[in-house]
């Protein structure tokens, strides 16, 4: 798992058949500080109803496809979570 904070959507007009409905979302990879870290953005697909400047963690990889309801679909990321704190330190938005 890893923390992303959620920095756009995207807009897709044709899905792979069992991706209907579902969101997807541009993820800025952070640190356990908060800070974003200097690796690109990725594209995950949101299993939570996250929101922009939402803090979540996220999972790649196999994972990814079980946050979803079918769970054979082409992703390599999926938001499986909202985050409030790590360790002692609150999420502010």
């Amino acid at each position: 798992m890893d923390l992303g904070k959620v920095v756009g959507t995207v807009v897709s007009t044709v899905k792979y058949e069992g991706l209907e409905g579902v969101r997807l979302l541009v993820v800025q990879p952070i640190n356990k500080d908060f800070v974003a870290k200097k690796t690109a953005p990725i594209i995950a697909v949101d299993s939570v109803q996250a929101g922009s400047g939402d803090v979540i963690y996220y999972v790649n990889s196999r994972e990814a496809t079980l946050g979803l309801e079918n769970s054979f679909v082409p992703v390599d990321a999926c938001i499986v979570g909202h985050v409030d704190m790590v360790g002692s330190k609150k999420v502010t938005t």
